[in-house]
């Protein structure tokens, strides 16, 4: 991949869902549902970093942009879900993961590779939509007016 702008950017989402995630485990708050919904703001800050840096840098190639946003949300998700299934299986496999597949997604027992999967594709979808949204935005703000 060329594009070092989608790699960092997609490490640091990584990074920030990694942390994010450990914190609440630390604190106990693991089973908070709501809580684990803030990590959309993690994906959708790195996915605007790299539309902004783009645009920055004189690319404004709507397609090109989108393309480089949404492959940033992709790779932070999927390194974040290959994070989840080592941490998953440091901290007792599928004994821990019944703690965590309380939730409205999923109900019964899941395997580790169910759990991540399901995760990985609501990741995408909300990395596709959310990279729509932020295309719409920067689209919105004129050239002369823009960072």
């Amino acid at each position: 991949m060329k594009n070092k702008t989608v790699l960092k950017n997609g490490f640091l989402i990584f990074l920030g869902i990694a942390l994010f995630f450990l914190a609440m485990d630390l604190l106990g708050l693991a089973s908070k549902n709501y809580l684990r919904l803030l990590n959309a703001f993690i994906v959708l800050y790195g996915i605007n970093k790299t539309i902004k840096d783009n645009y920055l840098k004189g690319k404004t190639d709507h397609f090109k942009n989108f393309f480089s946003g949404f492959v940033t949300g992709v790779l932070g998700v999927f390194l974040g879900i290959i994070g989840l299934i080592f941490f998953i299986y440091l901290k007792g496999g599928e004994v821990y993961l019944n703690t965590l597949s309380d939730t409205f997604f999923f109900v019964g027992k899941v395997s580790i590779i169910q759990y991540c999967g399901v995760l990985f594709f609501e990741g995408v979808a909300s990395s596709l939509i959310g990279t729509f949204v932020l295309m719409q935005l920067h689209n919105e703000v004129p050239l002369s007016h823009k960072y």
